[in-house]
């Protein structure tokens, strides 16, 4: 902590406060590893929050982010790109949909997907002007908008945030007698995560996005996907909702899209709903430039090249299997899919942070939410012995703990 602590009473005086970092200054890392200021070495298990599913600085990625810089970096949409239009076909064929919309980060996307449901409700479905209604989950988690977080149910989200927008409605995760019922003549969209990561790694009954689908499709409502985190190989699929078979009207894409190594998002989306949009209507300076484009153009390729959506099912279940052998009175619940997996904790308030501290001193990084859930959500290209290091640093912190959570 010789240098570390420096820069976090440098952090600390010029930074607002709207985060709680750990107490780790990371300046460098390759693959699943990273360094801080004293030379220390972690195994990263938070990914940026999945942003670094193809690990810190591939090779690859970092090469073609270099020559792109050299040739043409930003342009904006007023001109037509070479880049741009090759990622907008290659992702439109990666997600098997129509057509894209580019942006610079997860939470504008989502806000995009909710101008393009509304638009679509006034214009196709025919509803009131100013009545559309937009149905999302509890805990959901899709950024923090004043819009965004008007449908949320997080108090610590809304409080002293308003006044909020309106037109959203809150309902269970996992039932979809639930969206049924909630349905009215004026709801065009349901805002939904394949798996809340946020919210605490909440995977939701099989079978439950094809009853949704069938539910959307009978009262001519649009499923829009929040696949932020879980797309791009995260669950051992390519895009999580290939693991029910069924296809969204409306598909968000951001965090890995970038490779981990520059901010780029994306709705995807059919034809006949993303032609709402007519110029003017929407944009975004950054969106589509040509250096993301690149970058987003070969982690599409690495992505499937290096079998990462295979490598994260097969892991994933190792890693579950591993966690769930561990004896300790300090686990709730092991749960997730892919490499996106919970560790829920009994204990009290702020247990998951304490967690977090204390397997940091031993080398691992983590993330707790919903105060007792750790995350665990390696980069895609780590191997079983990692995930052997990763399950024993697990196991000693909380035979620890054990002795101190009484």
């Amino acid at each position: 902590m010789i240098r570390s602590g420096k820069f976090i009473e440098q952090t600390e005086s010029f930074s607002a406060h709207n985060y709680h970092p750990l107490p780790v200054v990371l300046t460098r890392g390759s693959g699943v590893w990273v360094w801080d200021v004293d030379d220390k070495k972690y195994l990263d298990t938070l990914s940026a929050y999945s942003a670094q599913n193809f690990g810190h600085c591939h090779p690859r990625i970092v090469s073609v982010l270099i020559e792109q810089a050299k040739r043409l970096a930003v342009t904006s949409r007023a001109f037509y790109s070479d880049r741009f239009a090759e990622f907008s076909m290659k992702l439109a064929q990666f997600c098997q949909m129509d057509m894209v919309l580019p942006g610079s980060g997860g939470a504008e996307s989502v806000e995009t997907a909710i101008k393009l449901s509304r638009k679509w409700g006034y214009e196709r479905k025919r509803i009131r002007p100013n009545s559309a209604e937009i149905i999302m989950c509890s805990d959901n988690f899709h950024g923090r908008t004043t819009t965004i977080i008007s449908g949320s149910d997080s108090s610590q989200a809304r409080k002293n945030f308003g006044p909020l927008t309106s037109g959203f409605k809150i309902i269970p995760f996992g039932d979809p007698d639930a969206l049924g019922r909630a349905i009215t003549p004026n709801t065009v969209a349901f805002l939904v995560e394949p798996v809340q990561g946020e919210g605490g790694i909440n995977v939701p009954p099989d079978g439950y996005f094809q009853e949704v689908r069938r539910i959307c499709d009978r009262y001519r409502v649009l499923l829009v996907l929040d696949e932020i985190q879980t797309g791009m190989g995260r669950t051992g699929y390519d895009l999580a909702h290939f693991y029910e078979n069924i296809y969204p009207d409306v598909l968000i894409l951001g965090k890995a899209l970038g490779g981990g190594m520059l901010p780029v998002s994306a709705v995807v989306g059919w034809r006949h709903q993303m032609d709402v949009f007519r110029p003017g209507d929407h944009g975004s300076t950054f969106g589509g430039n040509p250096l993301a484009c690149a970058v987003a153009i070969e982690a599409l390729d690495v992505l499937r090249e290096e079998n990462l959506a295979e490598r994260a099912r097969d892991l994933g279940g190792y890693f579950m299997g591993e966690l769930k052998k561990i004896k300790s009175r300090l686990i709730k619940e092991v749960r997730g899919r892919g490499l996106m997996i919970g560790l829920e904790l009994n204990g009290g308030k702020g247990i998951g942070r304490r967690f977090c501290e204390a397997i940091l001193r031993k080398g691992v990084l983590c993330k707790d939410t919903k105060e007792n859930v750790i995350r665990l959500a390696p980069p895609l290209v780590i191997g079983k012995a990692e995930i052997d290091a990763a399950v024993l640093k697990i196991r000693e912190t909380l035979l620890e703990m054990e002795g101190i959570e009484q």
